[in-house]
């Protein structure tokens, strides 16, 4: 993986959870927190789970200091609201000094699932991405189970939106 592909992906990311997000907060309060039988059971508590999967790979990628909210005990949506513009901002300037070298180096860090373990950056990075897309997929499923219209968050979309338009 490349610097540039690790700059797409992460902006992908970040253009994807803000669509889900900005059709999270149109809903009622207890639409969001409604218990749906899917993932993090509640459209809210997905998107905080979301919030920590990219807090905690910040912390261990590019900042040991950044504050990761305990698994036990995930945000309120009101601060994911408020703080998520501001990590994927860090996220991205990350993303902008990586170099590919950067990407090759092995990150340490110890996991609830599988205690001290290791890491190329770049395969962190993917899994940052995949785990927001999975986590993603499954508001839309919840969105649509309440009847609202989903958006479109494949990445594809993304590129779409990126592209300069061709003159005609």
């Amino acid at each position: 993986m490349t610097g540039q592909e690790v700059r797409t992906y992460i902006r992908y990311s970040g253009w994807a959870s803000r669509k889900v997000l900005e059709v999270a907060v149109a809903l009622p309060p207890e639409d969001r927190t409604k218990p749906m039988g899917v993932s993090h059971e509640s459209i809210a508590n997905t998107l905080a789970h979301i919030y920590f999967g990219d807090a905690i790979w910040f912390s261990r990628i590019a900042d040991p200091g950044y504050p990761v909210p305990p698994h036990d005990a995930l945000p309120s949506l009101d601060f994911v609201i408020e703080e998520w513009p501001r990590l994927q901002a860090k996220w991205e300037a990350w993303a902008n000094a990586v170099t590919d070298s950067d990407l090759a180096r092995q990150v340490p860090f110890k996991s609830r699932f599988v205690g001290n373990a290791g890491l190329p950056a770049w395969q962190i990075v993917m899994h940052v991405v995949n785990h927001a897309t999975l986590h993603r997929g499954q508001i839309v499923g919840m969105l649509r189970q309440l009847g609202m219209k989903a958006p479109a968050t494949d990445i594809l979309f993304y590129y779409y939106e990126q592209a300069v338009p061709v003159a005609s």
